[in-house]
């Protein structure tokens, strides 16, 4: 089992400013040193424990503070769900490796993984996480999962389930069996997938209230959270795919009931998917109100943002998801997404960027930004996500940014259906 020992020798956990930023290198000299009195330094997945011996050079991941918790989180975190689906175990562990080479320092996974969801690979992808795991220094590394919410469907996932619900007994199962697969004895952010009650999800935009349905209060949730903090297998808890109104609900049962407070939401935000989060989000989540942290997935639209699906056929695009299944994110595939994608991709020839460096560089420098998540099947695909980050202008110049303002006025958020 990965060590749980605590240290604030790295970006991580220390600086008590709530809005601060850190900053570490791209280009970092790595050699083997002996671990210094007080606990371990991070290094490479070796045999032995390896130490960072850290070159400042100008190229610089930022770290900033994940809401009120005591984390400093890298504005890159690694997302996973493709590990035991369309990743080896070893092709994990190059990925996971080389994101922690360049500094980044969290890791996204869930109960659920891989995607597409199928009982017979669940658990994969946390497995992979944990053999990783076992030569790391487990104390320079945010572990954040998800526990998943209301479904009729995953009833695999615990066992003895006619519906997964997110209450105390589902949330403890969920963690011990999470614990268990990632090899480890504490979770860093423990996130509710979705939540308990109905709300559109995945391509669906609209409220629709004739799907109201009877939930698990949010005081009863947070208790469920409230019994594994004081255990010491989770440290701080988030949301995903949330809305205002179940964000100021948690905020409110916390002050209330003197429960765990959320420290994150994690929700879908890229240059094709903006409205949901700037229209009233951003308001909840500024840090002189809640100060909840954004973690955005799919930055890159699922890989639209790439441009390889613009040319459906091309041997790029039936490599990737849209192709290998079919109806995954479809919404980024509609006529719209696409014309809107082009368009992106015009601004970015304009101006010498690629349109993953304009996609990228985009979710980077917005102010509510925490960490951007990126998921990767190949190593090259990493690397070109992590050089976005760190070789493109900081921040995009006013004229590129203008440009992206003009293409949104025209479509807005197109993946609506």
């Amino acid at each position: 089992m990965a060590s749980s020992s605590s240290s604030s020798a790295i970006p991580g956990f220390t600086s008590n400013n709530r809005n601060s930023t850190r900053t570490i290198s791209r280009n970092f000299t790595w050699r083997l040193t002996p671990p210094c009195n007080g606990g371990r330094k991070l290094g490479l997945p070796l045999k032995k424990k390896s130490s960072l011996i850290v070159s400042a050079k100008e190229n610089a991941l930022q770290y900033k503070k994940l809401g009120d918790s005591d984390l400093d989180i890298s504005e890159i975190t690694l997302g996973t769900m493709t590990f035991g689906e369309q990743n080896t175990e070893k092709e994990a562990h190059e990925l996971l490796s080389y994101s922690f080479e360049s500094g980044i320092n969290a890791i996204d996974t869930a109960e659920m993984y891989p995607i597409p969801i199928k009982k017979e690979t669940q658990g994969r992808t946390d497995l992979y996480i944990g053999s990783w795991l076992e030569s790391q220094p487990r104390d320079k590394v945010i572990l954040a999962t998800k526990v998943s919410g209301y479904s009729e469907q995953l009833t695999f996932l615990r066992d003895d389930a006619k519906v997964v619900r997110v209450d105390a007994a589902n949330i403890r199962e969920s963690v011990e069996k999470s614990l268990k697969r990632l090899n480890t004895d504490y979770i860093d952010l423990l996130q509710i997938h979705w939540p308990d009650r109905y709300v559109p999800l995945f391509g669906e935009y609209f409220y629709d209230p004739s799907k109201w349905r009877s939930s698990v209060s949010f005081v009863e949730q947070l208790r469920g959270f409230q019994e594994l903090i004081d255990q010491g297998k989770v440290r701080y808890i988030g949301v995903s795919n949330e809305t205002s109104y179940g964000v100021m609900e948690f905020i409110r049962a916390a002050k209330n009931e003197g429960l765990p407070k959320i420290v994150s939401i994690q929700n879908n935000y890229s240059l094709l998917v903006r409205c949901k989060f700037e229209i009233d989000l951003v308001e909840v989540c500024q840090p002189n109100n809640c100060n909840i942290g954004l973690l955005a997935y799919s930055p890159l639209a699922g890989g639209s943002l790439t441009g390889k699906y613009l040319e459906i056929d091309s041997e790029v695009a039936r490599k990737g998801r849209f192709n290998l299944f079919p109806g995954y994110m479809e919404r980024y595939n509609n006529s719209d997404s696409k014309e809107a994608t082009k368009q992106y991709l015009e601004v970015a020839k304009k101006h010498g960027l690629t349109l993953v460096e304009l996609a990228l560089g985009f979710t980077r420098d917005r102010s509510f930004m925490t960490s951007t998540i990126i998921g990767a099947t190949s190593l090259d695909q990493l690397k070109e996500d992590i050089d976005a980050f760190l070789s493109t202008e900081r921040p995009l110049p006013p004229e590129v940014m203008a440009d992206v303002e003009n293409v949104f006025k025209r479509y807005k958020d197109p993946a609506i259906n």
